[in-house]
């Protein structure tokens, strides 16, 4: 019980002091092989990387997915050129889970498609009364296409700069600022429609 004790307090230290190193730092540790340092760096990226999962994906599947972006990420640690942005590149690989998650949703979707033909599609009206704000924002963010979504996400939700956002996206800065220019429009037009005031 004492050295169980002893050894979270010593991995509590080390990590304590590995907060105050840069990324860049970390990632050639890690390089090295310092698992702690991975640790670390998943500690202080993991939060955003879930909240852009959940803005994309199917929040039951979140915690799988938060796990498949650190496995990419720890697996491709030796490749990754250190001259570029820790989390830039992290928020790629996030995109990238996303973007595969949809296309194997889709292919979900058309095969129970085939299967039923005809399955009912029963949806209740929204009961505007007891809609959550964050439920309104949820559903609009559904009705976008998703690049458009990932856009409004990265920009508005999370506040990653539009030329990280270009990186991640491996898209001009243009192509950014003409799909949130889209993306905020479609929103307001979803809002709108379900009588929120702007």
């Amino acid at each position: 019980m004492l050295a169980a004790t002893i050894d979270v307090i010593a991995k509590d230290s080390s990590t304590s002091s590995q907060f105050e190193e840069s990324d860049q730092d970390l990632v050639r540790r890690c390089v090295k092989g310092d698992s702690q340092s991975f640790r670390c760096l998943y500690q202080r990226h993991q939060s955003r990387v879930r909240a852009i999962l959940y803005q994309l994906c199917d929040p039951t599947t979140l915690d799988d997915l938060v796990q498949e972006v650190f496995l990419r990420a720890w697996k491709g640690l030796p490749k990754f050129r250190q001259s570029a942005q820790f989390s830039t590149w992290l928020y790629r690989i996030a995109w990238n889970v996303a973007s595969d998650q949809r296309q194997i949703a889709a292919k979900g979707r058309s095969r129970l498609e085939a299967l039923t033909h005809q399955s009912p599609t029963h949806q209740d009206a929204p009961d505007l009364m007891h809609l959550h704000y964050q439920d309104l924002v949820q559903r609009g963010l559904k009705n976008l296409s998703f690049d458009h979504r990932s856009i409004l996400v990265l920009h508005d939700l999370e506040s990653v700069p539009q030329k990280e956002i270009a990186e991640i996206l491996e898209i001009p800065v243009g192509t950014v600022k003409s799909r949130l220019f889209h993306a905020r429009a479609a929103m307001r037009q979803f809002l709108y429609q379900e009588g929120v005031q702007l």
